[in-house]
Parts: structure tokens; sequence; C-alpha cells
């Protein structure tokens, strides 16, 4: 449905009292958030800007543009030029972007701003990171605008220059993976592999998906034959096929044949772990992760919030491949296809990148 019809038919449903206009239109906006509606997000963003006081309206026009343009708009930009293969054109609209948003949100003695896209999300941020401040929800997703910021970057020819730029991304929003295996694609161009082993452990901390542990794996394995320890790499690339099937794993192991000039025995799950020990690398999702799903769902579940439920349910059995889990997403939602990888549960492992991280270089 259009923007105008979706404002038309909002406005259909306001009533004299301006608080219960407010608390009727965020919850819109969270619904149509949920449904992955953007006109409907549009449409109540509209709506709600256009009932604010004058004075209230000129300060969040001011927060939420650059340049004439709302942050969004200027983010769509630059992803259409990215799509376009053009970084150059791409990067300074990036930083100007990137400057708005580092100025105007940034942590004081008092607040925080976050970019958390999610209850899971919401619930782990609460147990990992324990704060007096005030946390503020950023309007749109600063983590993703950022770290592309740093994409570009380091496309451009200045990695070292991305790598505090990723860091500031993951202020926003420490939960999202994507700067975190940006940053990662950072320290394979370095050669770096004691930070590239510190960003694997840190993406492992948050990972809520097989995807993202997967490509953890992968990324892992790819250091590792950099630095000719093809034993140990082949553990990690055949950890990598367990969680997640990945075309390209054995092309890698075969390179790793080669490069050893003698074959590459599959190691087992044993001698997996005590290959990932000696790194200090889990095998496997973080406790933590898997925990808050499962409350998450139970308590869902307990509301009869059955949508948020099954997304949790979701993130629950991408993890664990607890058959009750899938049997009670199936119950919930018969759609479901179970094994498939869901939008809900992709963690957004990759955000620009789309080459397999172990073979684009």
């Amino acid at each position: 449905m259009p923007v105008n019809e979706i404002i038309s038919q909002l406005r259909g449903r306001l009533t004299e009292d301006s608080a219960e206009n407010e608390r009727f239109l965020r919850a819109e906006a969270e619904q149509f958030a949920r449904e992955r509606n953007y006109d409907g997000v549009e449409a109540v963003s509209q709506l709600m800007l256009e009932l604010m006081p004058a004075e209230r309206r000129e300060e969040i026009v001011r927060l939420t543009h650059v340049d004439g343009k709302r942050l969004d708009e200027v983010y769509a930009e630059i992803d259409k030029h990215l799509h376009e293969h053009d970084s150059v054109a791409a990067k300074p609209l990036a930083e100007r972007l990137y400057k708005k948003i580092t100025v105007e949100y940034k942590e004081n003695d008092r607040e925080r701003f976050v970019s958390l896209r999610n209850p899971f999300e919401d619930n782990l941020y609460q147990l990992r990171y324990k704060t007096e401040k005030k946390l503020s929800r950023t309007p749109f997703d600063f983590a993703t605008y950022i770290a592309t910021y740093g994409y570009i970057l380091t496309e451009t020819g200045s990695p070292l220059d991305a790598i505090p730029v990723l860091k500031k991304a993951m202020e926003y929003n420490p939960l999202d993976v994507g700067p975190k295996f940006e940053l990662a694609e950072v320290y394979k161009l370095l050669h770096n592999k004691k930070r590239m082993i510190e960003t694997v452990q840190d993406i492992l901390s948050v990972a809520s998906s097989p995807m993202a542990i997967a490509r953890a794996y992968d990324d892992m394995g790819y250091i590792l034959t950099e630095f000719h320890e093809y034993e140990d790499a082949a553990a990690f690339y055949t950890a990598s096929v367990m969680f997640a099937p990945n075309p390209a794993i054995p092309r890698e192991m075969q390179h790793l044949a080669d490069l050893k000039g003698s074959p590459i025995v599959r190691p087992t799950v044993e001698q997996i772990r005590e290959v990932m020990d000696k790194y200090e690398i889990p095998f496997g999702p973080n406790d933590e992760v898997v925990h808050t799903a499962s409350e998450l769902a139970a308590n869902y579940l307990i509301e009869k919030d059955y949508q948020n439920a099954v997304t949790s349910m979701k993130i629950l059995y991408g993890l664990t491949r607890d058959e009750k889990i899938r049997d009670l997403i199936f119950k919930y939602d018969p759609k479901y296809a179970a094994g498939a990888p869901d939008p809900a549960e992709a963690n957004r492992a990759n955000i620009t990148r789309t080459e397999n991280p172990g073979t684009e270089e």
C-alpha cells in the first residue's frame, strides 16, 4: 500500500488526545517494523512529525537530517553507489553521514545511544552491557551506516583509517556481527593474525546464527592458511561446514593440500576442539546467546505473543538444532521450512560484501 494511503488510514484512527495518538503511532511503527513494512514505518514517521509542535519538529529535523536530506535517504544514496561499484562517489556522502551521527549522537555522562534492532538484541545487551546511563534508541541503524563507511574506506585504500570507524560502529550495537566481520576483512588485508583472532573471538561471543558462526571459522581458516598453519586451518574449515554449508570449503581444503604438498586428513570433532582450544576459540554458540533466545521464546509463549516467540525459537533452533524447538516452530508457523536460512536469524553477518570471505583475495 502506498505511503499516502497508509497515512490516510492512520489519520482516520487519531483522536483529540495527543498523548494517546503518540502511543498509538509508536505501537503501529513497531508493528510495521516487525513486519518489515518500510512504507508503513515511513508513513508513521511522516505523521508523527506532522503532529509535533513546531519547536520539537524543528529539533527532530535538525537531528535526523543532513544537507537537507533525512539520514536514511543519504544512506540510500550511499547504498546505490555501492551497488553500482562506485565507492569513490559514496565516500564523501558516507563521511558526512558519519560525522553527523558521531557529533549529534555522542555518548555522554548520562546517556548512551544504541541501535539495537530487535527484542533479542535488547535483552542480550541488557545482560552483557549493564550501565547506569540512560539508553536512547537511535532513529536509524547507525551501526550499519557507520560500518558501511568503514567498508568504503577499506575499498578506497585506507584500511587503517577504517579500524576506528568500525569500532565506533560497534559502540552503537556491539551485538551486530556485521561491523565485526568488516573489521576482520581489514585485518585480513593487513595480515594481522593476532587482531584477527581477537575479532573472531568477539564475533563468536555474540553470533546468533549458524551462518555467522560458520563464517567466523572460515575467517580463521583463511588467516591460518596465510601463516602456513595448514592442519589448523583445515580444522576451522571443517568446523565451518558443520554449522552452515559453503561450496567454497572443498576448494579451500584442496588449496591447503596443494600448499602443504600432501593430502589433508579431515579432522575429527575432538581434534577440531583441540585446535580451537589452542587459539581460545569456542566450538559452537555462546551459552548466554542460547540462553537469551530460550528465555525470550518461553516468555513470549507465556504471553501468547506467537510472532515474537517464533522469531526467538528460530534463533534458538538455528543454534541448537533441537528437534523439539523445530516442532514448536512448525506448530506456530506451519510455513516454516526447517533448516532453511531465515532472515530473522541471519544476524547480518555481511553488510556489503557478497564474496565468500575465504576466497575473496
